[in-house]
């Protein structure tokens, strides 16, 4: 493009310039000419018009118009997480907030997961339900709306009510992540409570997980102290150290949250610590336009000749 050729646009006045100077036949008199309105003589300003429109057309043409397509490729080396959340009966304890409202505990890992899942759209997640059982509910997936949706229907109950099998969890979750391809494999492991179900020890899923190279990072949510239907109910039942102990073996982290706040921060610094990586590659294509330009002054300049010799001949 070579927007600089627009300024040679005043040219096309020059036509008329020249067609509106006076032109005068030296006779002795004028009595003997009539003057009579042809067609001929209402036609012949095409001249100057086909001619204006001849250099228009040349000079856009010599800007060289362009129509320019952009195209934007994204290449994302996404990482695999995987959900684990725990639905025993203890997550059900309205003990936490979000402003002025106060959430279940379990209402509260909804809400936090489903903020972090909307904000890694590179990455496969998938969901996982423990209680005293273990399942996965949504195989690692990028269709984050159907995930989501997912998320929103966890109810307590769904993997039994009255214990926390931890070490199933984790044991399930690197048997369905350990065939997977991708740069990082990740588990998230949210629960209230300390395991008291299952057949594998948390520790021993934990060294299956860290031998397959699964990080897992584990998150004790509730507050201080737990609250049922007749008040406080005492300390907390959170088995910190073993969460601490199945972070560690696995090369993830461990974290505390007592509130909404707390675990959406817990997030954020997952987050944080497990980056997708992706590069982005724009190409664009110019596609030239100028004979869209140029053919029309060809055709207005050769009727400007053409019509100029013949019908609308001037006498000089």
């Amino acid at each position: 493009m070579y927007p600089l050729w627009f300024a040679a646009l005043p040219l096309a006045l020059l036509p008329w310039l020249a067609w509106l100077r006076p032109h005068a036949l030296r006779f002795s008199t004028l009595a003997g000419v009539t003057t009579r309105r042809t067609w001929r003589s209402l036609g012949v300003p095409v001249l100057p018009l086909l001619e204006t429109i001849a250099i228009v057309g040349v000079v856009i043409a010599l800007a060289r118009p362009q129509e320019v397509r952009r195209e934007t490729h994204r290449e994302s080396e996404g990482i695999d997480i995987l959900l684990a959340i725990d639905t025993s009966g203890s997550m059900d304890s309205p003990d936490m907030r979000a402003g002025a409202r106060e959430l279940t505990r379990l209402q509260a890992a909804k809400l936090v997961m489903s903020q972090f899942v909307s904000e890694r759209p590179d990455d496969r997640v998938g969901l996982e339900v423990f209680g005293e059982d273990a399942f996965v509910q949504v195989p690692l997936t990028l269709d984050h709306e159907a995930l989501l949706s997912f998320i929103e229907q966890l109810e307590i109950g769904m993997a039994g009510k009255n214990a926390t099998a931890v070490g199933t969890a984790i044991a399930i979750g690197a048997k369905r992540m350990k065939e997977l391809d991708a740069p990082s494999r990740v588990m998230i492991l949210v629960t209230d409570g300390r395991s008291n179900a299952g057949s594998v020890s948390p520790l021993q899923a934990a060294e299956a997980a860290a031998a397959l190279k699964i990080r897992v990072y584990t998150i004790g949510v509730g507050s201080a102290e737990r609250r049922g239907p007749f008040g406080m109910m005492g300390g907390a039942e959170i088995d910190e150290r073993s969460l601490r102990a199945i972070a560690m073996k696995t090369g993830g982290q461990y974290f505390r949250a007592a509130d909404t706040s707390a675990l959406a921060e817990v997030y954020t610094q997952i987050d944080q610590l497990e980056q997708s990586t992706a590069r982005t590659k724009e190409f664009v294509h110019r596609d030239e336009r100028y004979l869209l330009a140029l053919l029309p002054a060809i055709v207005a300049f050769v009727l400007q000749v053409g019509l100029g010799a013949t019908l609308f001949r001037r006498l000089p």
